[in-house]
């Protein structure tokens, strides 16, 4: 990737050591021009002095985390999911996210009905995507590995991304759509190339790792980009084909490295590994 060319650093990177707060005047002062942020880290900080610091220190919003986890079956659950759903729009508008990164949810404990859980996801997105609309927010659809369908997202691949969101926009209207991309999520799809075209105009994020040969945890245990196997260059090649002009965002889970080391380190490895193996 062109080193001049400005990078976000999604805050989970960094989240073990640094608080919201730092991890904005970290990233500004590295010269990362982008952060990707959570709900928690943002209430907790309170939502308005939040989006106060981060124009302040310059960062765009490249999305903000979590939506969706629609999946529920219990009526009261389910409710208080929709409910937090329409909390995070309020969010994701105050701070000035260019998305919410939206994944579908899981089985709930003791069920087994996965095309339920898809339908009631699915159902889910349709009565939030107004609210959204409304407010000027884009719900990123984000497909997992499918090794977490049962814990965190029964949407496993692009392909069915792009089909809910062809659901959703039913008529044309992609109004408050969007498809995120995340190398670590979909790298080994052999439909990867094709759905990342049939995505052209969707795609609202594009998120950068990378999957260690000898992973031992499938969440929390992501590389550092160009420690792994996937092409990254390859895959940001398709998805800026596809139209995708806003920057690459680092979104590395990892317990048991990145996580453990002084987040200026990591935020300068980031950097140099955006110029080398993005």
């Amino acid at each position: 990737m062109p080193a001049d060319r400005p990078i976000s650093i999604n805050q989970v990177t960094t989240r073990e050591r640094w608080t919201l707060e730092q991890a904005i005047d970290g990233y500004a002062r590295h010269g990362v021009a982008g952060i990707g942020t959570w709900s928690e880290g943002v209430r907790e900080m309170g939502v308005a002095r939040a989006a106060r610091r981060i124009r302040d220190a310059g960062l765009a919003v490249t999305g903000h985390l979590v939506g969706g986890l629609l999946t529920e079956s219990e009526p009261a659950a389910r409710r208080a999911r929709i409910d937090d759903n329409l909390r995070v729009i309020e969010e994701a508008a105050e701070i000035g996210a260019r998305c919410i990164v939206t994944i579908a949810g899981g089985l709930p404990a003791g069920e087994r009905d996965l095309e339920g859980a898809r339908a009631r996801a699915l159902d889910g997105l349709a009565e939030i995507l107004p609210a959204a609309r409304a407010a000027g927010v884009t719900l990123g659809l984000e497909p997992l590995h499918p090794m977490i369908c049962a814990a965190r997202s029964v949407l496993p691949t692009l392909e069915m991304a792009n089909d809910w969101y062809e659901a959703l926009a039913a008529g044309g209207d992609g109004r408050g759509l969007g498809i995120v991309v995340d190398v670590y999520a979909v790298w080994w799809d052999p439909a990867l190339a094709r759905e990342i075209d049939r995505a052209r105009g969707r795609i609202c994020a594009f998120h950068v790792s990378d999957w260690l040969a000898e992973t031992v945890d499938l969440r929390l245990d992501r590389g550092m980009m160009g420690d792994g196997v996937i092409d990254i260059p390859g895959i940001r090649g398709m998805v800026e084909a596809a139209g995708f002009d806003g920057m690459p965002e680092v979104e590395i889970f990892s317990a048991r490295d990145w996580w453990r080391r002084d987040p200026d380190e990591v935020v300068r490895t980031a950097i140099e590994r955006c110029r080398t193996a993005v």
